[in-house]
């Protein structure tokens, strides 16, 4: 087992499914959590959630494609207990535009700006905030596509692509500062958004494409995100760590 105790981190998404959980589970661990997510209203139920459990939070709503919101949320942060230690970056939307020759470009614009660009601004904050306290580790939140393609979905993979390959650069620029970054890949995961677009039918067809043979869990992708930020996994960084049913090893 590990502690948070004494430690402070933000999650971003966290209204809901997978960050809702890494919230939670963060808080059971001793993290002070500082929920976020564009829903003022979510934020506030999953604070009640944690408090309720007996753990710590504080909600503050932001949108991670403002880079100015996340300052904001980082100095937030900072002023309720004094540092920042750990960051999820986990906010992210889907995308099913169609192939790349006719995708709307205001469809690739707004999936860009918050599943890639939204990542970066959240690091360029969380970066010198966690400089400040000594170090500190983050998980960005990719995907089973951050390694493979997918029909109809250009913005989603470019950006979850993209999100790889910057956890890794980060990584190597701050390893000797103390500051782990790596990323997690889930495959699909049942969240409330999943199951309110898809019947049962098609979630048991995406069952089917896991090898383990069915979806995943929330808390199984919390659990990964909250061992990698943990110092259990002191001597990971720069790497992207599936947990995703055996999808990419095919």
């Amino acid at each position: 087992m590990y502690t948070f105790k004494g430690k402070t981190a933000v999650v971003t998404g966290a209204a809901s499914g997978i960050g809702e959980a890494i919230a939670l589970e963060l808080s059971s661990l001793g993290a002070f959590v500082i929920v976020s997510d564009l829903s003022a209203q979510g934020c506030d139920r999953v604070v009640t959630r944690v408090t309720d459990l007996g753990g710590k939070a504080a909600a503050q709503p932001a949108d991670v494609a403002d880079p100015a919101a996340m300052h904001a949320l980082v100095s937030f942060a900072e002023n309720q207990t004094g540092a920042l230690h750990f960051a999820v970056n986990n906010a992210g939307i889907g995308d099913s535009s169609g192939p790349v020759g006719a995708c709307p470009i205001d469809t690739w614009n707004k999936v860009i700006a918050i599943n890639l660009n939204g990542v970066f601004y959240g690091m360029h904050a969380q970066i010198p905030a966690m400089e400040r306290a000594g170090g500190g580790a983050i998980v960005n939140m990719g995907s089973i596509l951050s390694t493979v393609g997918f029909a109809n979905s250009a913005a989603y993979v470019a950006a979850k692509h993209g999100l790889v390959g910057l956890t890794k650069t980060a990584a190597l620029e701050y390893s000797r500062k103390g500051i782990r970054i790596n990323a997690v890949g889930p495959g699909f995961i049942h969240t409330p958004l999943l199951s309110a677009n898809l019947d049962q039918d098609q979630l048991d067809g995406l069952a089917d494409l896991h090898p383990i043979g069915r979806i995943g869990t929330v808390e199984e992708v919390a659990g990964l995100t909250c061992f990698l930020l943990s110092d259990r996994a002191s001597f990971i960084t720069g790497s992207y760590h599936p947990v995703d049913g055996g999808y990419t090893a095919h």
